[in-house]
C-alpha cells in the first residue's frame, strides 16, 4: 500500500455508505453496526461474496479508521466507490468496490436487499393503548357467544317416514298429555302431571261418584251425603297442596343453549315426586266399571300394529308404531292409569336426554312392554338386512329405546358422523362421542368434547383397538390442547405414553425446565431419559443437593420422579439415583406427597439401582412428627414502596407480584427483582399449571387482560372485557367470569372474548365470590320461586364438564360476612355471638356432610370487622393486632378447619389484605407493600419480603 493509500484510510471522509465485512466480523457484530448507523431512508443490500452494501440515506463526515465498514464516497462522476477503489471504474448505479488490490464493479439494482426489521424481537414489549384524559373505563368489545349445541338428530325425517295416520291419533288421544314431553333442558325438575284424563275423570264420576251418592242419599241422611262430597273435594285440593309445597327451589334455569347442567341429587326439600293417592284410587274404580271398553282399544290397536310389522307394511307400521322407553319390568308404577303406553308426539327425533317412562295401565304391563320390544328387535333386523338403514336405526333408537345399538347399527354401515351425531344427543359415552367425531373428521369437536368431559384419556384407549393410526393422532392433539394452554410438561407427559411421540416431547420439556421449582424437578428425569447431556445431569444433582423447603425447591418432586423413570446411561443412573436416596432420607421422605407406603417402595426403587455401598450405610426414611401448635408468622415491619394488589408464590420459589399502575414484577424471595413489565394490572389470574398468567387491570366494571407466559416471560394482550368478577385461577385456557348474566366462561385462546359456557339465568343470581380448584367450583344462589320468594343455596359443579353436583341450603349466610369454599361448603364469621365471648369471632361451617364435632365451633380471638377471604379451599380471616394496631391473619384449609397459622402484618389496617393458594403454596399479601408465603400447612416460612421500587 502507497503513503498516498495509508493516508486515505486515516483521513476523514465525506461516507454515503459503507461496505461490512460480514464473512470476518460477523452477521451479529454487522448488525449491531448497521442498527447504530441506520438513518430513515437507508438501504442494505448483500453483495455476492457475503458483504453488505449500507447506504446512508445523508452522507456523514466520519474518519475512515472508525467507520463501521469500508466507507464509500462519491467519485468526480458522482458513482460511489470504497476508499482505495479505482474511482475512474465506477459509473452511475454501479457501485465499486476494492479489495486486495482488485475493483469490482457491481449493479446495486442487482444485488439482494436486506430488512433490519427482520432482526427484532418484539415479543418482550409491551403495548400500551394511550385513551383521552379523563377516561376512567375503556371500551369493552363485544362478547362472542360460542355455547355449545347439543345435537338433536330427526332420524324419523332421514328414514322419511310421514306422521301418523288420523286413526292412530284418535285411538290414542285419551293418553296423558303431561308425562309424554320432557321439559326444556336445565328448566328445572318439571312439576308431576297426574295420569287421569278429563275422559277418565268424567267416566268416574258418572259410573262411581252418582251411584254411590244415590245408595248413600237412600240408606243414610244428608248428613252422610254431606261427608262423602267433602271427601271428594277435599282429597284432590290436599293433594295439590303437597305438590305445591313439595319443592325447595326450582332447578336452574336459562343456563344458555346446550349448557350441561346435570339434574342434581337435591337434598331431603326436593324428594321424589308423588302420585296423589286420590288419582290412583280413580284409576281403580274406573277399571272396574269401564275396563272392558278400554281393554278393546288397547288390544286392538295392537293388533293391528303387530300385524303391520308382520306383514312388513314400513309404511304404515312405522307411522303408528309407539315408543318405548326402558324396562317396564323395572320401571311400573305403583299407581295405576287410563292411558295407553306412553307414545312420542312431536318430531321424532332424539332428545338430548333420554325421555321418561309412559304412562303404566293393567293392560300395558310387562307383557305388552316385551311383546312390542321383540316385534321392534326383528323390524330393524329385517330393514337392516333389506339395507334400509335410515328405518333400522329410527327403530333401535326411537321407537325400542335403544340408541347405542343404533349407534352401533350406523358404524357397521359407515355413517360414522351419522352415528356421532345420535350418540351426542342421546348422551351416550363421552369416549365413545369422541372417538366417533374424531373417526369423522370433526376433529375441532372432538377436542373440545374430550376437554369438556375429560374423557382424553379413556378416548385415546378406546380408539388405540381399533384404529391406532387415530389414536396416535388424537394424542398428538391432545398434547397440543395442553401445550397451547400453556402446560408444557402436561404435553410432554401425554406424548410420552406413546414410544414414537417421545422425541417430539423435548421442546416441552425443556419449557417446564425453565419454569423452576417442582415442574422442572418432574421435567427432568424425562429428558434424563430421552440421553440428556451434561448440563442437564449437573442440574438435577444441584436440584437433589439444594437446601430450603424439598417440596417448594422441588427436591421431592425429583426423587420421586426418578425413582419412576431411570435415566438412558446407567452410570448416570447411578449416581442419580444415589444422591435422590440420600435426598429421601435428609427429608424424610418425599416431602409429604406420598404416603407411608408408597414412600417405603420408592425408597426401595432408587436403593437398588444407587451404588450398593451407600445404600448399605442409608437408614430408612422417618418422617418427622408434624407439630401440634399454631404456628405464627410476621411479615416485614414496614410498609415497601409499591402497593402490592396481588401476589403469588410461583413452584420456581420467585414472586409474582402485581403492584396496579406500577406493573408487574417478579421477585426473587428475599425481594430482587428478576424481572418487571410495565403493563398495569390489579389481579393476577395464574394457569393450575404455572406456566401462563393473565395480569388483570380494572378501570370500574372494564377489565383490560394481558396473557403473561411465565417460560419465556413476553406478554401480550388479549382483550378488554365488562365482568363483576373473575376468578383468580384457570386451566390455561378456560376463563371463568361473573357478568350480569351469570356465571360465563370465556376461552383465552380467542382472538376476542368468546363465551364457551354459560351457567345460571332465569332470575338466578351469584351472591359473593366464586370459589375455585382444578376439581370444582363453588357460589351462593339465589334463586326465585314460583310463590315470589327466594331461596339461598350453596350450588357446587364439578369441572371441567360444570355437572351440578350439590344445591345446599346454608344454615347461616350473612352476605358480607360469609364466603363458599370450592369444596362445596361455607365458612361465616360471627363477630357478636350470642353464646360466646364479646371478644372472639366464631366460624359457623355449612357442609354437605355432617362435621365430625359437630357441637364444637371453632372460634379465634379478637373482633372480625369483615368477612373471612377464599381462594379454593383455604380461608383466612383478619382481626386487629393484639395491640391494637396492624392485622393479624388467621388463616386455615378445608370445611369445619380450624386455624392452622397466623400471619401478623404490623403498622397495617385488616381492610386490605390477601390471599393466594399456588404451587404448594399460600401466599399472603397486604396492600402496604408485604408479602409472606408459607406452605399449605403454615409450618414453613417460604418468602418474605418488602416490594420496592429498586
Amino acid at each position: 500500500m502507497s503513503a498516498t493509500q495509508g493516508a486515505a484510510f486515516r483521513a476523514t471522509v465525506t461516507a454515503t455508505g459503507f461496505v461490512l465485512d460480514v464473512p470476518v466480523i460477523g452477521p451479529a457484530e454487522a448488525a449491531e453496526r448497521v442498527i447504530a448507523a441506520w438513518q430513515d431512508g437507508a438501504d442494505l443490500r448483500q453483495l455476492p461474496d457475503g458483504k453488505w452494501l449500507f447506504t446512508l440515506a445523508e452522507p456523514v463526515e466520519i474518519r475512515s479508521d472508525r467507520a463501521p465498514g469500508l466507507p464509500v464516497v462519491r467519485t468526480d462522476g458522482s458513482a460511489p466507490a470504497t476508499v482505495g477503489a479505482d474511482a475512474t471504474a465506477a459509473a452511475a448505479g454501479h457501485v465499486a468496490v476494492g479489495a486486495g488490490g482488485v475493483t469490482v464493479i457491481h449493479q446495486i439494482a442487482e444485488l439482494a436487499e436486506l430488512d433490519p426489521a427482520g432482526w427484532f424481537d418484539l415479543s418482550g414489549l409491551t403495548l400500551h393503548r394511550p385513551r383521552p384524559v379523563g377516561v376512567t373505563e375503556p371500551e369493552a368489545e363485544p362478547v362472542v357467544e360460542s355455547l355449545p349445541q347439543q345435537p338433536r338428530p330427526d332420524l324419523r325425517a332421514a328414514a322419511g317416514i310421514a306422521p301418523r295416520t288420523e286413526r292412530a291419533r284418535r285411538l290414542t288421544e285419551d293418553a296423558p298429555a303431561g308425562a309424554r314431553r320432557r321439559g326444556a333442558p336445565f328448566a328445572g325438575r318439571p312439576r308431576p302431571s297426574s295420569a287421569t284424563g278429563p275422559f277418565a275423570v268424567a267416566m268416574v264420576v258418572l259410573l262411581v261418584v252418582l251411584p254411590l251418592l244415590v245408595v248413600v242419599a237412600s240408606q243414610g241422611g244428608t248428613f252422610h251425603v254431606g261427608v262423602l262430597l267433602l271427601a271428594f273435594a277435599a282429597g284432590p285440593a290436599a293433594a295439590r297442596f303437597r305438590k305445591r309445597n313439595s319443592g325447595a327451589a326450582p332447578g336452574p334455569e336459562g343456563a344458555g343453549a346446550g349448557a350441561g347442567t346435570s339434574e342434581p341429587e337435591h337434598g331431603g326439600s326436593r324428594g321424589r315426586a308423588r302420585r296423589p293417592l286420590f288419582d290412583a284410587l280413580l284409576a281403580r274404580l274406573a277399571m272396574r266399571t269401564a275396563g272392558p271398553l278400554i281393554h278393546g282399544r288397547h288390544a286392538r290397536y295392537l293388533r293391528e300394529l303387530t300385524t303391520a310389522f308382520e306383514q312388513r307394511r314400513w309404511e304404515d307400521a312405522l307411522r303408528d308404531a309407539i315408543r318405548l322407553t326402558g324396562d317396564r319390568s323395572a320401571e311400573q308404577k305403583p299407581w295405576l292409569a287410563l292411558g295407553l303406553p306412553r307414545r312420542y308426539e312431536g318430531a321424532l327425533r332424539p332428545t338430548p336426554r333420554a325421555g321418561g317412562s309412559g304412562a303404566a295401565s293393567p293392560l300395558s304391563g310387562p307383557t305388552v312392554h316385551q311383546h312390542l320390544a321383540a316385534l321392534y328387535q326383528r323390524a330393524a333386523e329385517d330393514l337392516e338386512r333389506a339395507g334400509r338403514i335410515d328405518e333400522a336405526a329410527f327403530v333401535l333408537a326411537d321407537l325400542r329405546g335403544a340408541p347405542a345399538e343404533a349407534v352401533a347399527l350406523l358404524v357397521r354401515h359407515r355413517r360414522t358422523a351419522q352415528a356421532a351425531e345420535l350418540a351426542e344427543g342421546r348422551d351416550l359415552g363421552a369416549d365413545l362421542v369422541v372417538r366417533l367425531w374424531w373417526q369423522a373428521g370433526e376433529r375441532e369437536r372432538a377436542v373440545r368434547t374430550a376437554y369438556r368431559r375429560a374423557v382424553f384419556a379413556s378416548a385415546v384407549e378406546r380408539l388405540a383397538v381399533d384404529d391406532p393410526a387415530s389414536a396416535r393422532e388424537l394424542r398428538a392433539a391432545w398434547a397440543a390442547h395442553r401445550r397451547e394452554s400453556g402446560d408444557r410438561l402436561g404435553a410432554a407427559e401425554v406424548l410420552w405414553a406413546d414410544k414414537s411421540l417421545r422425541p417430539s416431547a423435548v421442546a416441552d420439556l425443556r419449557d417446564a425446565v425453565a419454569l423452576g421449582g417442582p415442574t422442572r424437578s418432574r421435567a427432568l428425569p424425562y429428558l434424563l431419559a430421552l440421553g440428556a447431556g451434561e448440563a442437564t445431569r449437573a442440574l438435577a444433582l444441584a436440584v437433589l443437593d439444594s437446601d430450603g423447603d424439598p417440596a417448594t425447591t422441588g427436591r421431592s418432586a425429583l426423587a420421586a420422579a426418578l425413582a419412576e423413570l431411570p435415566a438412558a446411561d446407567p452410570a448416570l443412573d447411578r449416581e442419580l439415583a444415589t444422591a435422590a436416596a440420600r435426598a429421601v432420607v435428609r427429608d424424610g421422605g418425599f416431602g409429604g406427597v406420598l404416603g407411608d407406603r408408597d414412600t417405603g417402595a420408592r425408597h426401595q426403587r432408587l436403593l437398588k439401582r444407587a451404588d450398593p455401598l451407600v445404600a448399605a450405610d442409608l437408614a430408612r426414611p422417618s418422617r418427622a412428627a408434624p407439630s401440634a401448635h399454631l404456628t405464627a408468622h410476621t411479615a416485614a415491619d414496614r410498609p415497601g414502596t409499591l402497593p402490592v394488589m396481588d401476589a403469588a408464590l410461583l413452584g420456581s420459589g420467585a414472586v409474582l407480584v402485581a403492584c396496579g399502575q406500577a406493573g408487574v414484577r417478579l421477585l426473587t424471595a428475599d425481594g430482587r427483582t428478576k424481572a418487571r413489565w410495565d403493563v398495569p394490572a390489579d389481579q393476577l389470574v395464574l394457569a393450575d399449571h404455572g406456566g401462563v398468567a393473565l395480569l388483570v387491570a380494572g378501570y370500574g366494571r372494564v377489565r383490560e387482560v394481558s396473557r403473561l407466559d411465565l417460560a419465556t416471560r413476553s406478554v401480550r394482550p388479549w382483550t378488554t372485557l365488562r365482568a363483576r368478577q373473575i376468578v383468580p385461577s384457570f386451566d390455561g385456557r378456560h376463563l371463568i367470569t361473573a357478568d350480569d348474566d351469570g356465571i360465563a366462561v370465556l376461552d383465552t385462546l380467542a382472538p376476542r372474548p368468546t363465551v364457551v359456557w354459560r351457567e345460571l339465568g332465569g332470575g338466578e343470581r351469584l351472591v359473593g365470590r366464586l370459589a375455585r380448584t382444578p376439581a370444582g367450583c363453588t357460589g351462593v344462589v339465589v334463586s326465585p320461586l314460583s310463590d315470589g320468594t327466594q331461596v339461598v343455596e350453596l350450588w357446587r359443579w364439578d369441572l371441567p364438564g360444570w355437572e351440578l353436583r350439590s344445591r345446599l341450603r346454608p344454615d347461616a349466610f350473612r352476605p358480607g360476612r360469609s364466603a363458599a369454599l370450592a369444596a362445596g361448603s361455607l365458612l361465616a364469621a360471627d363477630p357478636q355471638p350470642a353464646d360466646g365471648s364479646p371478644d372472639r369471632t366464631v366460624l359457623h361451617w355449612t357442609t354437605e356432610s355432617p362435621l365430625a364435632r359437630p357441637g364444637a365451633r371453632p372460634s379465634i380471638e379478637g373482633v372480625a370487622p369483615h368477612g373471612p377471604i377464599v381462594d379454593g379451599d383455604h380461608w383466612t380471616l383478619a382481626v386487629p393486632g393484639p395491640d391494637g394496631t396492624g392485622a393479624l391473619l388467621h388463616t386455615g384449609s378445608g370445611a369445619g378447619s380450624a386455624p392452622s397459622a397466623t400471619v401478623f402484618f404490623p403498622q397495617a389496617d385488616t381492610q386490605a389484605p390477601g390471599l393466594r393458594r399456588h404451587a404448594d403454596a399460600v401466599t399472603h399479601w397486604h396492600r402496604s407493600g408485604r408479602v409472606l408465603a408459607t406452605t399449605p400447612d403454615g409450618a414453613t416460612l417460604l418468602a418474605n419480603l418488602r416490594v420496592t421500587v429498586g
